[in-house]
């Protein structure tokens, strides 16, 4: 079955066979290169001294902050389906809205202000 035979059901499954066929098309192109990138990230996500759920909320956590809509509606799918609930989900959004929001506040009240302080110094 070829992926453009498939219809998704919704914008999340539609999302996915979009990253989909993007990946078949880089396959197509870069084989070699696609084959060892793929073996790599799946090595990363096998069972380890980290279980399945959790690296999956630790790839959620990195999509939400890098603002990655495709990682972030995958990894949620990945999570759930490793038995992450919706607590679980919600814990990881606040921890990355405490950094994301963390480094605003840092970085605002650091070197915005030094610079203000410094150029409105300047200008007097």
């Amino acid at each position: 079955m070829d992926l453009n035979d498939v219809e998704p059901a919704n914008y999340f499954d539609q999302t996915i066979m979009d990253f989909k066929q993007g990946s078949s098309r880089a396959e197509q192109r870069m084989p070699e290169v696609m084959k060892e990138y793929f073996a790599f990230t799946n090595s990363c996500f096998k069972e380890g001294t980290i279980n399945a759920k959790h690296k999956q909320l630790v790839a959620l956590a990195i999509s939400i902050s890098t603002q990655d809509e495709y990682c972030i509606i995958y990894h949620t799918k990945g999570a759930a389906e490793h038995g992450a609930t919706e607590k679980e989900i919600m814990e990881v959004i606040g921890i990355c809205a405490a950094l994301k929001g963390g480094a605003a506040f840092s970085q605002g009240i650091t070197l915005a202000m030094d610079s203000f302080d410094f150029y409105t110094q300047k200008a007097h």
